[in-house]
């Protein structure tokens, strides 16, 4: 069997590297991405993959992704939006967007948009990993998506973890009869650097014994990897979220179908607005 190309962002520690290392030991042609240039160089020499680096925080540097996706692989059979994270305290990108919502919502809507020509034509799988957060702290106002008027650490994640499973929903009703399977997943609380460096108060569980009680990031890859291996629409049902290999309840508002519609318009527009700027004939 020829092995197909499966692209892992995220994939220089964590979760993200767990299932690189998998992937690539079941003869999967696997390409990781990371936005630290030292750290997804070791990775992907260790598993003798291609990789490429991208600060998500830099919506320039996602199009130049895209672009040399597009380039090197005319199929890619697994996109896996796995980069993501907690920042804190209020902080604006480079693109003038709140930092968790860019780079766990915007950067991978983003990059998943500009590579749906190869995607469709690739029958492709798209997996967002999510987090039981987007229940616990999701909170979403379509008419705030940036969190100007209220702010909170949790809040900005939830809504991000919360902003992946409906764009998974609307990714599955736009392209799924044109080829796409999608699908997001909540990896469990893993042992990993999450929030290592920023100021949001989950630092400081994942530092501290509680440590102890999480999952091994191989424990924590398993459903991405379950994911993009089991056949969609056979082992498992496009456009939901999992937990465990399992159909999993995500927050009502993820159930809501023109939110996920309205989300994928403005942030449509959000990015256009973002490449005119950028553009000298804009």
């Amino acid at each position: 069997m020829t092995a197909r190309t499966i692209v892992i962002t995220g994939a220089s520690d964590g979760i993200g590297a767990s299932a690189a290392r998998t992937l690539a030991a079941r003869g999967e042609n696997v390409v990781v991405v990371g936005r630290s240039a030292e750290k997804t160089e070791r990775i992907a020499n260790e598993i003798g993959a291609d990789y490429f680096v991208s600060d998500f925080a830099d919506l320039a540097q996602v199009r130049r992704l895209a672009a040399h996706l597009r380039e090197k692989y005319p199929r890619i059979d697994v996109l896996a939006n796995n980069a993501g994270g907690i920042m804190g305290t209020r902080e604006l990108t480079v693109d003038g967007h709140e930092k968790t919502f860019q780079i766990n919502h915007l950067a991978p809507f983003l990059l998943t948009t500009e590579l749906l020509d190869t995607l469709t034509a690739s029958k492709a799988t798209v997996i967002n990993t999510s987090s039981a957060a987007n229940s616990l702290y999701g909170r979403l106002d379509i008419d705030d998506l940036e969190l100007a008027n209220k702010y909170s650490a949790n809040l900005a994640y939830g809504n991000a973890k919360l902003e992946n499973i409906l764009f998974t929903a609307e990714l599955h009703n736009r392209y799924h009869a044109a080829g796409i399977s999608t699908a997001a997943f909540h990896p469990g609380v893993v042992a990993t650097n999450f929030a290592a460096d920023t100021t949001s108060p989950f630092r400081f569980m994942y530092r501290s014994f509680l440590n102890r009680f999480m999952l091994s990031p191989e424990q924590g890859a398993d459903t991405l990897v379950w994911l993009a291996t089991a056949v969609p629409g056979q082992e498992w049902v496009p456009g939901a979220y999992y937990a465990k290999r399992a159909l999993a309840k995500a927050n009502k508002q993820a159930y809501d179908a023109e939110l996920s519609r309205e989300l994928w318009e403005r942030s449509t527009a959000m990015v256009a607005q973002d490449s005119d700027r950028l553009d000298p004939r804009g």
